[in-house]
């Protein structure tokens, strides 16, 4: 076939295609592009020196607090021992910084203080046996070994209350990251929602997608095309974004690749939202075989030992609970019985493990007939999933009050005794709600439901009745006895802030 002459293009064009290529040629560098990037975002320094600073704070106070009260050997005053261990902190520092405790912010979305704890406790554990092992081979007698111990346990409060501080702090005093998507997915609706609800952290500015795609399931701007990825890097400095986040559907390899290149360039974080998301979840293993990347995704499998140490948690802490909130749960019932009549108590049927059923019990805090008017406001709810309304009338006065502080959940520290609940699990469902779980989701009756769970932190009412389904799944799927108590730490904040009382 003869050759096609290409025409020849016109001059309005000829001048775009020349503007495109100088933006391009401004935004990125002459190659050859290191292979790191040479400085953190303006938010990651400040968030890295300030966890530093607070750190070295703690420790000299948790030094000098242990040597205060205990001292050190006869002859060697506690005050010149202090000041010759604040020489220390700098290696305490480098210490925490070889266990990660400086970069975690950088690479995780959602990191708070509570996940810095297995770490930190773990450096200050090999901290401590060090310096035990220095004032008995080295300088034997200096310092008594109960300071040591005392110190390790200061350090790891004072250290945690830093960091929670220094975190709060950066919070008030620098502006939210700016977070610009890419793409959209079936996921990325509920995860800019999810971000908006953390204002104070995040700001979804705007989303580049291709051109057929709506991008009315973000309710965010369009900024631009996936035909023009060339032109990101201007876009993200002219729009000062601190995070990319990329979903799964729209994104080739190579255009992926592309945006890795521009993002490392411009120090810019990148997070992935694959569509395999809700299959996933945090258990999952990076792992490697001769330098190939591998996701390890195994079946769930939760050992006698597990069961064990999960129910053994559940009885002593809900009996110490119930022993210590007993007054509390008389005064409460005298108050409800004066402000409507009725039962003290509401008992109702939930689904609970492996679909058994079980009697729940709480603290009335409705009219007596509540449950016979329910299907009349289920036509108001603002979640077609389950009956959730924005003023509910048969709430009463004290039941209010009970809500906003959950002490109507109280009574369920009996079902924990039974058996029937335990303290951290899935979110117990009445049988019509159950019946809306879809198949591959009924694995969140694998495991006791539970008084709070991942639903009851992340936002209770303001999650949609799927997102809390799928939360669920997740929790059964990647189970661990250190993250029911990380849930249980986390329930405090969540009651006192009321997040997502009804």
């Amino acid at each position: 076939m003869p050759e096609t002459a290409s025409l020849p293009k016109p001059a309005e064009a000829q001048s775009h295609d020349a503007g495109a290529r100088q933006r391009r040629a401004n935004a990125r560098p002459a190659a050859p592009r290191p292979l790191v990037a040479r400085r953190y975002g303006r938010r990651d320094w400040f968030l890295r020196r300030l966890l530093a600073l607070s750190d070295a704070l703690s420790l000299e106070a948790a030094m000098v607090l242990a040597l205060a009260l205990l001292g050190g050997r006869a002859g060697h005053p506690w005050s010149e021992q202090a000041l010759w261990d604040t020489a220390t902190l700098p290696v305490w520092v480098a210490l925490f910084k070889m266990y990660g405790l400086y970069e975690r912010d950088t690479k995780r979305l959602n990191h708070s203080t509570l996940d810095d704890l297995p770490a930190l406790f773990h450096a200050l554990l090999l901290g401590c046996l060090l310096t035990w092992s220095y004032f008995v081979l080295v300088a034997p007698g200096r310092i008594a070994s109960s300071a040591v111990l005392a110190f390790g346990g200061l350090a790891l409060a004072f250290v945690l209350a830093g960091r929670m501080l220094a975190r709060a702090s950066l919070l008030r005093l620098i502006s939210p990251e700016r977070v610009l998507l890419i793409g959209t997915g079936d996921t990325s609706g509920p995860f800019i929602e999810l971000m908006r609800a953390r204002a104070r952290r995040f700001r979804p500015i705007g989303v580049v997608t291709t051109a057929e795609s709506a991008d009315g399931a973000t309710a965010l701007r369009r900024l631009g095309s996936l035909e023009d990825i060339a032109d990101l890097p201007s876009l993200l400095v002219e729009r000062r974004v601190g995070r990319v986040v990329v979903a799964d559907v729209e994104l080739e390899r190579g255009m992926l690749l592309q945006l890795l290149r521009d993002c490392k360039t411009l120090a810019v974080k990148v997070s992935l939202l694959p569509a395999t998301f809700s299959a996933l979840g945090p258990a999952v293993e990076v792992d490697d075989l001769q330098g190939v990347t591998v996701l390890g995704v195994n079946p769930p499998v939760l050992s006698r030992s597990s069961w064990l140490l999960k129910r053994a948690l559940d009885l002593v802490a809900a009996g110490l609970l119930s022993l210590l909130t007993l007054p509390l749960l008389a005064v409460l019932a005298v108050a409800i019985k004066l402000d409507s009549p009725g039962p003290v108590f509401f008992r109702q049927e939930r689904i609970g493990q492996g679909g058994r059923r079980f009697r729940l019990l709480k603290l009335r805090t409705m009219v007596a007939n509540a449950e016979s008017q329910r299907n009349a406001l289920l036509a108001h709810s603002r979640d077609p999933g389950w009956l959730h309304l924005e003023h509910d009338p048969r709430i009463t006065r004290v039941g209010r009050l009970l809500r906003m502080a959950s002490l109507d959940e109280l009574p369920q520290l009996w079902n924990v005794l039974r058996g029937d609940m335990s303290l951290v699990g899935p979110r117990p469902l009445v049988a019509e709600e159950d019946s809306r779980v879809a198949e591959w989701a009924r694995g969140r009756l694998d495991l006791t439901p539970g008084i709070t769970g991942l639903w009851q932190v992340l936002g209770r009412t303001s999650i949609p009745f799927e997102e809390m389904v799928r939360l669920d799944y997740l929790y059964v799927t990647n189970w661990s006895l250190w993250g029911d108590v990380r849930l249980m730490i986390r329930t405090l904040p969540v009651v006192l802030r009321r997040s997502g009382a009804n």
